[in-house]
C-alpha cells in the first residue's frame, strides 16, 4: 500500500489516501462519521490480491487536516471523494460507503453518474428530514453544550451493540479523537440532506447491506423499493469491522458479477 497526501486546490484540506493493488475496476472505500480508511483494512487486504483498492480519510477525519473553511458538510465529504477520484485519475471506479459515507457516495454518484461502475452502501444513513424535529432536538442540544462528550459516547454505544469489545474500543477511539466541530457539522447537515433524489438519479447497480439497526420507517431501502438490500444479522453498526468474511463475500458478489 502506499499512504499519499491529496490537496486539490488552496481552498481544499489535504486528505490521507491509501492506495494500493492493481488490476479490474478499482473500488473506493468511504468511512462512517468519525471514521477512518483503517475501518476498511481487511476489504483492502482482501480485493488487493487482485484489484486496486483505495481508502480515504475524508476532512477532519483520521490523518486528513481539518476543513479550512469549517464546511463539514454532506457535500463536502462529497467533494473530498471527487478530489481524490481526480487526484489518482480513476476514470471508472466501484464506490463503497459506511454510514455517513454512504451519504458522501450518494451525493457523488448523483453528481458523476458515468464514473461510477456501482454502488454498495453499508448500513448507510437514511433520510433524517423525515424525523420528528422534537425527537431529534434534545440530541442536537446535547451535542452543543457540555454534554457533548456524555451524548455522542451514550449514542455510539448504542450502535456499537453486537460488537466485540476490540471492535468498540476502536471505534471508541476513533471518536474520542475526532473534532467535536466536526461531529456536529455533519449532524447539523443529515438534518436537511436529501438522499432519496441523487440515489434516484443513479441509474448504475447499487446494493445496501443493513443492520438490524437499519431497518426503520427513514432507510433508504424503505423508502425506495427499487433499492436491493440484504440484512447482515449478529453485528453492530460497523458491519464490515463485526464480519469481516460474510461482508468481504457479498461485496465480492457485487463486484465479480459485472466488474
Amino acid at each position: 500500500m502506499t499512504v499519499i497526501r491529496v490537496e486539490s486546490s488552496a481552498s481544499s484540506p489535504a486528505l490521507s489516501v491509501d492506495d494500493g493493488g492493481s488490476g479490474g475496476i478499482p473500488v473506493l472505500f468511504v468511512h462512517s462519521l468519525t471514521g477512518n480508511s483503517g475501518h476498511w483494512s481487511r476489504q483492502l487486504e482482501h480485493l488487493r490480491r487482485d484489484r486496486r483498492a483505495i481508502a480515504i480519510d475524508l476532512r477532519g477525519h483520521g490523518k486528513s487536516d481539518p476543513a479550512k473553511d469549517g464546511d463539514y458538510s454532506i457535500e463536502a465529504m462529497a467533494n473530498d471523494i471527487d478530489s481524490v477520484a481526480n487526484a489518482l485519475g480513476l476514470k471508472r471506479f466501484v464506490l463503497v460507503g459506511h454510514s455517513m459515507g454512504g451519504s458522501a457516495s450518494i451525493v457523488y454518484v448523483g453528481r458523476h453518474p458515468e464514473i461510477v461502475a456501482g454502488l454498495l452502501l453499508a448500513d448507510p444513513s437514511g433520510d433524517a428530514r423525515k424525523i420528528p424535529a422534537e425527537q431529534f432536538a434534545p440530541f442536537m442540544l446535547a451535542l452543543e453544550s457540555d454534554s457533548y462528550a456524555r451524548a455522542v459516547d451514550e449514542y455510539w454505544k448504542v450502535i456499537l451493540v453486537n460488537s466485540n469489545p476490540s471492535i468498540q474500543e476502536m471505534v471508541l477511539g476513533d471518536l474520542h479523537s475526532t473534532r467535536k466541530e466536526v461531529v456536529i457539522g455533519v449532524y447539523r447537515s443529515f438534518l436537511r440532506f436529501d438522499p432519496l433524489t441523487p440515489l434516484q438519479r443513479y441509474p448504475g447497480k447499487k446494493l445496501s447491506i443493513i443492520t438490524h439497526l437499519n431497518d426503520t420507517p427513514i432507510s433508504l431501502h424503505n423508502l425506495l423499493p427499487d433499492l436491493p438490500h440484504v440484512s447482515m444479522p449478529g453485528t453492530g453498526h460497523w458491519l464490515q469491522l463485526d464480519k469481516p468474511d460474510e461482508f468481504n463475500r457479498i461485496m465480492d458478489e457485487f463486484i465479480s458479477s459485472e466488474f
